[in-house]
C-alpha cells in the first residue's frame, strides 16, 4: 500500500482532531482555550487538504463545519475575556 501526500496530510489532521479530543477529556485541555480550538481547525484543515486525493462531500461539510464551530468557540473566548466574563455555557 503506497500513501499519496495527501494521505499522509490526512493522517495528520485525524490525529491532531483525535489527540485534541483526548486531552480535552484527559483535563490537559480546556475547550474553551485557543490551543484546543486552534489544534481542531489545523487537523480539519490537514483532513480538507487531503481530500485532494478523493473528494467526499460530507467529509468536506463536515470539516468546514469542525473549523467554523472553532473559530465561533475563539471568537466567544475572545469577547468573554476581553469582557472579563467568563466563557462557560448558560444553563
Amino acid at each position: 500500500m503506497t500513501l499519496a501526500w495527501y494521505d499522509g496530510v490526512g493522517l495528520l489532521g485525524s490525529a491532531l482532531v483525535v489527540g485534541s479530543y483526548f486531552l480535552l477529556q484527559s483535563g490537559r485541555l480546556s475547550g474553551t482555550g485557543l490551543p484546543y480550538q486552534s489544534i481542531n481547525i489545523a487537523g480539519s484543515a490537514c483532513i480538507l487538504v487531503s481530500l485532494v486525493g478523493g473528494f467526499n462531500l460530507s467529509v468536506a461539510l463536515l470539516q468546514c463545519t469542525w473549523i467554523a464551530i472553532s473559530l465561533f468557540g475563539i471568537v466567544r473566548g475572545w469577547r468573554a475575556r476581553r469582557s472579563g466574563g467568563a466563557s462557560r455555557p448558560s444553563a
